[in-house]
């Protein structure tokens, strides 16, 4: 009996994929279908990585060819010839078994609420083409009426609420009425300082005193949502103000003092106090680093301080020339509340 690494093209891999999909002889090959033998391949190569690419149509046919000039070579009287159709409908004994085969017809909703059928009742249909197994179909005979289904009990609520507790040994004998119905009332923990003091409401708006006597269309006039983090936004707009003022200034200091001592006879008029210049620049961009980047909307989590090319909100503060960072600056530590320049929501530095 021949083997299937005496096919030519079939290795080590190829022998891996074939036992997966199921194929250990060459009768087996042989008799495949090409678009199934290539998609069980594939299936096998998916799982098992036997090989770079799954084998196609072209070697799969050439495989079921070499398989079938194999087995003619080592029996003669081979043959893959299939007969001619057989329509087993026509058969009397297979149009009766058809006819009184169990098929699934829908189920009014009315005849299902007058007999008491529930839908986890009713079983599901199986199709005579995908039923696993044999099926007993009966071909003689009338089949024997069913008996109408009871209707279900329905259990009382102190049935349901007892079932519990009779696992544990107890018993529960009152009745319905004897039930006392209780109604869950969400009650809010009162705050220790009253509304005023309520951490949510402090949140959302102010305290009165906050904005008494102030115009409520000013400037002056606090308003917004509290961010969590005050005095860091108040050090971040301060250091990025200095380091905004600090830097052109160093640079022009450096030069101006290198020029001096380079041409004292011109830059001699250069005083040496702008040396403070450059000393402070290191102390403000560490400070930017440290309050500046990491100044946030406590909304949209943006960065306050950092220049951005993203578009702005319409009501963000801009003043022409000076771009977002310094107007928001300046208006965050005159008036103790700001908008954000990417989601435009009012945040406040002050209870």
């Amino acid at each position: 009996m021949p083997a299937l690494d005496e096919i030519p093209g079939i290795g080590v891999a190829t022998l891996r994929l074939l036992a997966a999909a199921g194929i250990d002889t060459v009768e087996q090959l042989a008799v495949q279908n090409l678009d199934h033998l290539v998609a069980e391949l594939k299936n096998a190569n998916e799982t098992l990585s036997a090989a770079k690419r799954a084998p196609g149509k072209a070697r799969a046919m050439k495989w079921i060819k070499q398989a079938n000039d194999l087995l003619a070579d080592n029996d003669p009287d081979f043959s893959l010839e299939i007969g001619p159709p057989v329509n087993l409908e026509t058969d009397p004994e297979v149009a009766e078994m058809l006819s009184r085969a169990p098929c699934a017809i829908p189920l009014p909703g009315k005849i299902m609420m007058e007999k008491g059928v529930l839908v986890s009742d009713v079983p599901a249909g199986l199709l005579l083409n995908s039923y696993p197994g044999d099926l007993d179909v009966p071909i003689g005979g009338t089949p024997e009426p069913k008996p109408d289904l009871p209707s279900p009990r329905r259990r009382s609520n102190v049935e349901s609420i007892a079932k519990p507790y009779a696992r544990q040994g107890f018993t529960l004998t009152a009745s319905p009425t004897d039930i006392p119905v209780t109604r869950r009332v969400d009650r809010k923990p009162a705050s220790k300082n009253g509304h005023e003091e309520d951490r949510v409401a402090l949140i959302r708006a102010p305290r009165a005193e906050t904005n008494l006597g102030k115009d409520p269309g000013s400037r002056a006039y606090i308003r917004g949502v509290l961010h969590s983090h005050p005095w860091t936004l108040r050090l971040g707009a301060i250091f990025s103000l200095l380091l905004l003022v600090n830097l052109p200034l160093a640079v022009a200091s450096a030069f101006l003092l290198l020029a001096s001592r380079e041409r004292p006879d011109l830059f001699s008029w250069v005083p040496q106090w702008l040396l403070a210049f450059p000393i402070a620049l290191p102390v403000t961009g560490i400070g930017y680093m440290l309050w500046g980047l990491t100044g946030k909307c406590r909304i949209c989590n943006q960065k306050l301080f950092a220049r951005r090319g993203a578009l702005k909100h319409d009501k963000a503060h801009r003043i022409q020339g000076m771009g977002f960072v310094v107007p928001l600056c300046l208006h965050m530590l005159a008036f103790s509340w700001f908008r954000c320049s990417s989601c435009g929501t009012p945040v406040r530095l002050k209870k």
